[in-house]
């Protein structure tokens, strides 16, 4: 073999040489890109059924609490109705005016039960939440809270009207309430602070904050039941969460839900 030949030979063997290393990476990458497009099948795939069981939970815990509604409207209620009567006639036929003084406090308790009782029936059911705006079903909730005077709640927001569906207005109300009695319960605060605002890139953002006790967050369950009902409630309708306290410091919850582009 001549020395052009074999030039000629280790010129074409580094060429083939080059072509099967390339063919190799072109290999590789396509192999990456095809698993990294599984990858993100699947989770796409499993992100989709979570929101599927994640609705599906909020279906039943929605059937429940209009069940409880329900029960609480007609079976209770009408016994606390009934007791009601049966007070006023006990101080229509007593003669006895400190026994009078006696009944007529029970049947303003009574009474009042009864209206709190019918309150928590509507807000239970669908057609409260249905019917009504969020700041309007908000509201009730601020009010009803302060009426017991055990923590002061504010609620301001900065918009007339906020077209929202049954989904939306659902997950703000049930995750404030949610956020409000772990606050009376937990934080032991004297303020509640709730902020439900909207823009130009955010369909609406709702901010909950209490000056309680607060904890280590660090430190917390995050199986806790209550903090998980928030967070799959906000995962539902594909929200932001965001949820930090601090000892001594207060808590904070910040929720967000981007316009779509």
């Amino acid at each position: 073999m001549g020395k052009t030949e074999l030039i000629l030979v280790l010129i074409l063997f580094n060429i083939f040489f080059v072509l099967f290393v390339s063919a190799i990476i072109v290999y590789i990458r396509k192999y990456k890109q095809r698993k990294k497009e599984y990858l993100n099948e699947i989770e796409i795939k499993n992100e989709i059924h979570k929101r599927e069981l994640l609705a599906t939970q909020l279906e039943i815990q929605q059937a429940t609490m209009q069940q409880i509604g329900r029960e609480l409207h007609d079976n209770i209620g009408q016994k606390l109705t009934l007791v009601s009567l049966y007070t006023q006639q006990l101080l229509y036929e007593n003669r006895v005016p400190e026994v009078s003084e006696r009944i007529d406090q029970v049947s303003q308790i009574i009474n009042q039960s009864l209206q709190d009782l019918r309150s928590l029936s509507k807000t239970l059911t669908d057609d409260n939440i249905t019917q009504k705006e969020i700041v309007t079903l908000i509201q009730e909730e601020v009010d009803n809270t302060n009426t017991f005077k055990r923590c002061k709640v504010t609620f301001n927001h900065n918009f007339n009207q906020l077209d929202l569906g049954f989904a939306h207005k659902n997950v703000l109300l049930r995750i404030t309430q949610e956020f409000i009695q772990n606050s009376i319960k937990h934080a032991h605060c004297k303020n509640i602070f709730i902020n439900l605002s909207t823009s130009e890139d955010v369909l609406w953002e709702l901010d909950l904050r209490d000056d309680g006790i607060g904890f280590d967050s660090t430190q917390i369950k995050s199986t806790g039941i209550g903090l998980t009902n928030m967070k799959n409630r906000a995962a539902i309708i594909g929200a932001d969460f965001t949820f930090e306290s601090q000892k001594n410091n207060g808590t904070t919850l910040n929720i967000i839900l981007k316009k779509q582009p």
